[in-house]
């Protein structure tokens, strides 16, 4: 089968798109695209033997039914600069295949990632692993970032003094913090992109990781816009329910109130069998914003 051309994607190819204040993100090559896709499912070796419309709808039949191969037929390489603990982050796909700097062979660049003022923030009361939607005021935030470069500035020091005594690269690095700037080269089919994206892209992965995939996002949209518009619309603006949720939305659609409780009933008491404390507010959410919590 002949490797298709996606004109958009052409037109992106080794251009660098920017994240954070020092990332990027660059689309290196692709194989496949929307064709790819209903080809393989069809079997099918012709091309325009089926309409757009048709070929859409079989896009979408299959991602809503999780028929997930076709979209695996589709593959995407991507050069990307990206904050060390954005990678470790990232790292945990492990359905993807991808060649790092290594700081064993190299001597790693001055490269540190410094966190706008905007995005400074204390932890979040509520959340354990994330920070509060309230930046710091400006004063209090640009104190941080300084802190933040001087102790950056501190550890590169100290690493290009080893290197300059001819201490081996592989020991000189261990120091470096977290913010050093990494770049690897990262290749992924389709279908696993999607999975990325779907967690990466939900509110509450951290911002900076969030930037990267959007960029992702767009990029590979660029290469498969008919797949990534079914995906857009039966997964990112999808919501999954548990059982015991789709139990409670039954619940509510049979009674008409937003309760459930009835027309005269003592809404103070739940009803039987009804959601109720973290697993309630869990379920209030997605019908609020459609976001799992």
């Amino acid at each position: 089968m002949a490797h298709s051309i996606a004109a958009e994607a052409e037109a992106v190819l080794d251009r660098e798109f920017p994240v954070l204040d020092k990332g990027f993100v660059r689309l290196v090559d692709y194989l496949g695209g929307d064709d790819r896709v209903v080809q393989s499912a069809r079997v099918s070796y012709g091309e325009g033997t089926k309409s757009y419309r048709e070929d859409a709808g079989l896009i979408d039949y299959l991602l809503r039914n999780q028929h997930t191969s076709p979209f695996e037929q589709v593959i995407l390489t991507f050069h990307v600069k990206l904050p060390v603990f954005v990678a470790r982050q990232w790292i945990r796909h492990r359905t993807a295949r991808l060649n790092e700097i290594s700081g064993r062979y190299s001597v790693m660049k001055d490269d540190f990632y410094v966190p706008h003022p905007d995005d400074v923030a204390l932890q979040s009361d509520d959340n354990k692993q994330g920070r509060s939607p309230e930046a710091l005021p400006a004063g209090a935030a640009q104190a941080v970032r300084e802190a933040l470069q001087e102790g950056q500035k501190a550890s590169y020091g100290v690493y290009s003094a080893l290197i300059e005594k001819g201490i081996a690269r592989e020991l000189a690095r261990i120091n470096l913090p977290l913010s050093l700037y990494t770049e690897w080269y990262w290749q992924i089919d389709l279908h696993n992109l999607f999975h990325f994206l779907s967690l990466r892209l939900d509110p509450h992965a951290q911002k900076e990781i969030r930037l990267y995939a959007g960029v992702l996002f767009e990029l590979a949209r660029k290469v498969a816009p008919r797949c990534c518009e079914s995906f857009e619309r039966h997964i990112l603006g999808g919501v999954r329910f548990s059982g015991e949720e789709f139990t409670e939305l039954k619940r509510r659609l049979a009674s008409g109130g937003a309760d459930g409780a009835g027309g005269g009933a003592d809404r103070s008491v739940p009803a039987a069998g009804a959601l109720s404390g973290r697993a309630l507010e869990r379920f209030e959410e997605k019908l609020r914003t459609g976001k799992q919590k």
